[in-house]
């Protein structure tokens, strides 16, 4: 149970539900009613809370709930160099509704020259206690390719994708490092990508407009193992995968087997973040590509509602999972962060903070077990 390196038994994916003061301090922001710097007051106090409550509920990894973004990506990757955000026709759509109307244009050549989430951690570096494991998530490098393809890439600029892929690739290598010497031990990439190529629909999407869906798996692994060719030993690298998540919607289906291989053996990642909260996710049979020292941290509690699973289901589904890998590699946590955009998902903080704590006592439950049985067969 008592693991010091992240990902943790217990863990979570990161966003939380934006608490009423900031969402009040949001809309005066964005009416002119308060300038920003009281604006980030309340995100720090804020903040603070989140930090705190998460700290009491037993997790390790602790983040900042996202509570200074509005968007998961958009917030990190418009604010790299040669990125430009616009607005767009229409939003991504989702299951059940139509996601945010905004873009990402490549304007210029992509790298990394610094980044306001630097000191977006340093703030929850300061704020956590002796023993908790600050959290930073950002999207991952596939995802400035993923939503908008060579469509909203300046060809004159990258008349040839190979170019592309490798500063974007290099540019997350100087942001892994910049988040390190800030502190950072411990940084998610969120590469909801490679879900979404396990979707029929959204391979024939990537076709239709130009791009190979056999062959993107391998170009993306290959960008982030640009990113992460010089990582640091003890910075411990997560990546998280699910098919979609905006206000309780989704977008894609499909189990893992497309991408399984390549998923767990072609990138130097400690562990994966996985959703299977639903049959959308398939069965658990692509852990068997899962090689000795990698760990995946099982999405079997579900963000989309405030229903909370009976913990007898949840512990039947962790046996199921060690059918195919051995418990000792395994994790839990929600299959995703419980708001994506600052909208948040349909559940009430209360709901979320009940999940959370279900997911600390299923841990310990499990692999304290686990950990009590080991060494009684030491004795």
């Amino acid at each position: 149970m008592n693991r010091t390196r992240p990902p943790f038994r217990a863990d979570q994916v990161g966003s939380l539900l934006r608490s009423a003061p900031l969402k009040e301090a949001r809309e005066k922001r964005a009416a002119g009613q308060i300038e920003a710097a009281a604006l980030k007051e309340v995100e720090d106090a804020e903040i603070r809370k989140i930090i705190a409550r998460q700290e009491a509920t037993g997790l390790k990894g602790i983040t900042d709930g996202e509570f200074r973004r509005a968007y998961w990506h958009f917030d990190f990757l418009e604010q790299l160099d040669g990125v430009t955000s616009v607005d767009a026709d229409s939003g991504m759509n989702f299951k059940g509704g139509v996601g945010i109307a905004k873009a990402l244009r490549i304007t210029g050549k992509v790298g990394f020259s610094g980044h306001p989430m630097i000191d977006h951690f340093r703030f929850l570096k300061e704020n956590v206690s002796a023993g908790s494991t600050p959290k930073m998530t950002i999207p991952g490098p596939s995802m400035l390719h993923y939503r908008g393809g060579r469509k909203m890439i300046n060809m004159g600029l990258y008349p040839e994708m190979d170019a592309f892929y490798a500063d974007v690739g290099a540019a997350y290598g100087k942001a892994v490092h910049a988040f390190y010497d800030a502190g950072c031990r411990y940084l998610q990439l969120d590469d909801i990508s490679f879900a979404y190529l396990c979707d029929p629909e959204q391979r024939e999407m990537l076709r239709s407009r130009g791009d190979d869906p056999e062959r993107q798996p391998d170009i993306y692994a290959g960008m982030v193992r640009k990113a992460l060719e010089n990582k640091p030993d003890d910075l411990a690298i997560t990546m998280h995968l699910c098919r979609g998540n905006f206000r309780s919607t989704f977008i894609a289906s499909g189990g893992y087997e497309p991408v399984a291989e390549v998923l767990f053996n072609a990138m130097p990642v400690d562990g994966y973040f996985m959703e299977w909260d639903t049959d959308r996710a398939g069965g658990f049979e692509p852990l068997r590509f899962l090689p000795k020292g990698k760990h995946v941290v099982l999405g079997l509690v579900t963000s989309k509602t405030g229903v909370l699973e009976a913990k007898d289901d949840v512990k039947r589904r962790i046996d199921e999972a060690t059918k195919y890998v051995d418990l000792d590699q395994l994790c839990l946590s929600p299959q995703c962060g419980f708001a994506s955009t600052q909208e948040g998902n349909t559940l009430a903080e209360d709901e979320q903070w009940a999940k959370l704590a279900m997911i600390v006592e299923i841990a310990q439950e499990v692999w304290g077990a686990q950990a009590a049985q080991s060494v009684a067969k030491a004795s």
